[in-house]
């Protein structure tokens, strides 16, 4: 597994449009409130063209990509906190994920509701960023009166964690979220430990009109500038084009960006972006059983890089094999990079880098 994300985003912005695009998984897409009661699973496999490539010189019986989990629920509306449109049920599906991705209307059609009257993204984004604290709130204080009630007895180390659930009581209370309020790895592993939706990393996606492709509408513009001063990213994607290219076999999409102008798919920025977004990577292992992808956070050493494929790899591990991607495809391989002394063996103090091509030695 990759990551994981939510999808959030008010009623009739283009969500479960978005994620059967993205997951081919068939949600349920209507104009009109709450068309998504129950959340929905997807599973994405990451594209990477380094797969294809390494596999050439592999000829493998197969090739998995990594892949990433997206989970869609229903529109939040104001309220929702508070239980309106059924809101706390799909907060709480939400909890659990990685990093959410906040889809924002940013195209205008009369024969689609929206709920607030009209295209406003930061009203719409502020909205959903109110009732994402407000959740956080109660979750917050509730633990606060818990803990205070267990620091009567004195314990310091009790008082400081009461002490710093208030701060972020106040924070919440201020309109702010959770991120960066942890000034230690204790209070991270605390802060870690109540799942609050406005510690997650967020990732806009801009639903535009087709012909806004292209360009920049103000209204994307007006999300940008929002996203630059929270230190977010943001993704511009048409709803509708990408449920056209996910009905397409690979030629055809390829015609079909191709045709438009476009480099590539909604879904390759999204999940590049993700990526950027979660800090992580992807090494191969190639062999002739398969080609496969394994994503890792940026920084990670190579026998924590090992235990990503089984346990055993990273107890028992001696050290690894690494050809750089960029070696592996200029020497036709692993025979030619060995040929070359392109191939280097590291030890457990070597962090992986982004497309490393690895074999790990190790004792059972």
């Amino acid at each position: 597994m990759g990551f994981n994300c939510g999808i959030v985003g008010l009623p009739n912005v283009g969500k479960s449009t978005i994620f059967n695009a993205l997951t081919s998984a068939g949600a349920e897409s209507a104009n009109y409130p709450f068309c998504t009661i129950d959340p929905n699973m997807g599973i994405v496999q990451v594209p990477d063209t380094r797969m294809d490539k390494i596999a050439e010189f592999v000829n493998p019986e197969r090739i998995l990509p990594t892949t990433i989990e997206i989970l869609d629920i229903a529109g939040l509306v104001k309220g929702a906190s508070q239980g309106e449109g059924l809101g706390n049920q799909f907060l709480g599906h939400i909890r659990s994920v990685d990093a959410i991705i906040h889809v924002v209307r940013c195209f205008d059609d009369e024969n689609i509701v929206h709920v607030n009257g009209g295209i406003n993204p930061i009203l719409d984004i502020e909205i959903i960023q109110t009732e994402l604290a407000l959740a956080d709130l109660d979750t917050v204080e509730k633990r606060l009166l818990r803990v205070e009630k267990l620091a009567k007895n004195g314990d310091r180390k009790l008082k400081d964690e009461a002490d710093f659930y208030q701060r972020i009581k106040q924070a919440l209370e201020q309109g702010k979220g959770a991120r960066g309020i942890a000034e230690n790895s204790e209070e991270r592993l605390l802060l870690r430990d109540l799942h609050l939706l406005t510690d997650k990393p967020v990732l806009y996606v801009a639903n535009v009109a087709e012909n806004d492709l292209g360009g920049e509408n103000p209204a994307v513009a007006e999300v940008r500038r929002l996203a630059e001063a929270e230190g977010a990213q943001v993704v511009v994607i048409c709803g509708r084009v990408e449920a056209e290219i996910a009905e397409l076999d690979e030629e055809e999409k390829e015609l079909f960006l191709s045709g438009m102008g476009l480099d590539e798919s909604g879904l390759d920025r999204l999940i590049r972006s993700g990526y950027e977004l979660l800090g992580l990577i992807t090494y191969f292992t190639a062999g002739k059983k398969e080609v496969r992808a394994w994503t890792i956070p940026v920084g990670t050493k190579a026998p924590q890089s090992a235990g990503v494929i089984h346990s055993d790899f990273e107890k028992g591990f001696i050290r690894a094999e690494v050809i750089a991607y960029s070696d592996y495809v200029h020497a036709a391989g692993e025979s030619g990079a060995k040929e070359k002394g392109l191939m280097r063996l590291e030890g457990k103090e070597y962090v992986v880098k982004d497309g490393d091509v690895m074999h790990f030695r190790f004792n059972v």
